[in-house]
Formats: structure tokens, sequence, C-alpha cells
């Protein structure tokens, strides 16, 4: 079935209405002897090269995330076991907190980057509301609890990465592909499997009655397929494509707790 849904969404209804507008035009072309020999690199200058280019730089932008992620957790796991095992006396009340705030903190991040770009204003006070509960939980329950300095210390750059990472993490979100290179392919993906029937029924003088219309087909789903793996690549959070980043905050919560 995971095969299925990841094939589904790069042949999806886009795809079919194309290939019947390419295999239209292919038919009408035959059908009034329109035939030209259209150069191939015409395809590769306007659709393939902004295309890859862009699933390359989408790509480089869900590693990045990824990394940040795992900052964001890992920074956070060490201000909790701070809390577990630098203090003289700690206890459950301290613990249970600092796993709280740790899943608020995620779950809020999960939060602004399922929705879109539109509402992330609201969302995004969470977040900021959680870092700064996280910092005065350093100062209070951790520094006034007895941690020397020199943890408490370190406890804030731990709280201070992470919150540099969040920031490379949301403005990867905000920011992605540039919308006129985006433009730019949808177009060209649109029109050029239609403009290229006569070429399609140029060649096609060459082939049995039953592969004449495998030539716009072919072109089009590859030139489609390629445009949908780019365009889900582009947001990683959206949980949508199956290359996404999943914010598993209860997983993580459960985690701490372990010895």
């Amino acid at each position: 079935m995971n095969k299925l849904k990841q094939i589904s969404i790069i042949i999806n209804l886009k795809t079919i209405i194309i290939i019947l507008l390419a295999v239209l035009s292919t038919y009408l072309c035959r059908k009034f002897d329109l035939t030209a020999a259209f150069p191939m690199t015409l395809i590769a200058t306007a659709v393939v090269f902004p295309i890859v280019f862009s699933i390359g730089g989408a790509y480089k932008r869900r590693e990045n995330a990824l990394a940040k992620y795992s900052s964001i957790k890992a920074h956070g796991r060490a201000i909790y076991f701070a809390s577990r095992d630098w203090l003289e006396n700690t206890d459950d009340q301290i613990l249970d907190k600092g796993r709280r705030l740790l899943g608020e903190l995620l779950n809020g991040c999960r939060t602004l980057f399922l929705h879109p770009i539109s509402e992330m204003a609201k969302h995004e006070e969470n977040v900021y509301r959680k870092f700064s509960e996280l910092s005065a939980f350093i100062k209070d329950d951790l520094r006034g609890n007895g941690l020397p300095s020199g943890e408490t210390s370190r406890c804030n750059q731990f709280l201070s990465k992470m919150i540099v990472a969040f920031e490379d993490v949301k403005h990867i979100y905000q920011y992605r592909t540039p919308r006129t290179l985006s433009a730019f392919s949808d177009l060209f993906v649109t029109i050029l499997p239609v403009l290229y029937g006569p070429y399609f029924a140029a060649v096609s003088e060459d082939y049995a009655p039953s592969l004449v219309y495998v030539l716009p087909v072919m072109f089009t789903m590859i030139l489609v397929s390629l445009d949908n793996i780019q365009e889900h690549l582009e947001n990683p959070f959206d949980q949508i494509g199956a290359d996404d980043i999943h914010i598993n905050a209860e997983k993580y919560v459960d985690q701490l707790g372990l010895k």
C-alpha cells in the first residue's frame, strides 16, 4: 500500500490531464498533417534543468532541516539529563516539568510546521513561549535547586543552540524555491507536451499504429512526475510526501524517561 501511495503522489490527476492533452494534440496534428522537428534541447533548457535544480535545492533544505531538528532534540535531552543527574536533590516534580516543557515545545514546532505560512505568526508565538518557559525552568528549577553556575551556563548554551536550530528550521519552512522559478517550471511542464504535438506526430510516422501515442504519454509522465517530486520536497513538514520529516513529540517524551 505504501508503494501505491507513493506512486499516486507522483502520478496524479495533473499527470493524467496533461497526458490527455498531449495525446489529443498529437492526434489532431496527425489528422491535419501538422508535423515539425522541434529540438529536444528546448525541453532540457526550459523544464528538466530548472526542475532538477529545484529538486536538488529542496533535498538539501530537507537534509539541513533534519540536522537542525536533531540538534533541538539532542540539546533538549541534555537539559533534561542535567535536571536528572546534576542536581544534588532532584525530585519527580522537576523531572515531570522538564519532560512536559520539552514535549510541549516539540508539539508546538509540529503544529507550526504543519500549518500554512499564512498562519505562522500565531503558532510561532507558542513556540517562543515554550522557549521562555524552558529558560525560566533552568533559572528557577535547576539553578534555584543548587545547580552550580557553570552547569547552569552550560544549560543556557544548550537552550541557545536549540533556539538557533529552531530559527534555521523555521526559515527553511518559510523560504523555499523562488516562486518565479517554480511558476516558470509549472508553465512549461503544462504547455510543452501540448506544443510538441507536431513533433510527436512527425516521429510517430515510423511507429506501429499501437505505439503512436507511447512517446507523448511517456514524455508527459516523466516531466510531470519530476515536477510533482519537486513540489512535494518543497515542504518537508506537510506529511504528504513520502520523504517528509515527522516530529514525534510523544515518542521523544517517552524516551526521556529511559535510563
